[in-house]
């Protein structure tokens, strides 16, 4: 359980997987606009794809919550 707990494992896996492709822009920002503009025609690869990218943030945030709540 140390590995998501260590920052720069969280931290560096936000800049590869978590924004991977990046061009023409970072893979997970374009799924979140297509969930914003109505998700429509998204199947389950593309679920999937999203829970995959997102998953770094998630971890990333967990931290910054538990650093937050442990002051």
């Amino acid at each position: 359980m140390e590995i998501i707990n260590n920052w720069k494992i969280v931290f560096i896996l936000c800049l590869t997987l978590g924004l991977a492709p990046y061009f023409p822009e970072p893979h997970i920002l374009g799924k979140i606009k297509w969930i914003l503009g109505g998700a429509s025609g998204m199947g389950p690869m593309d679920w999937f794809d999203v829970l995959l990218h997102g998953f770094p943030f998630v971890l990333l945030l967990r931290l910054l919550v538990i650093k937050v709540l442990k002051k």
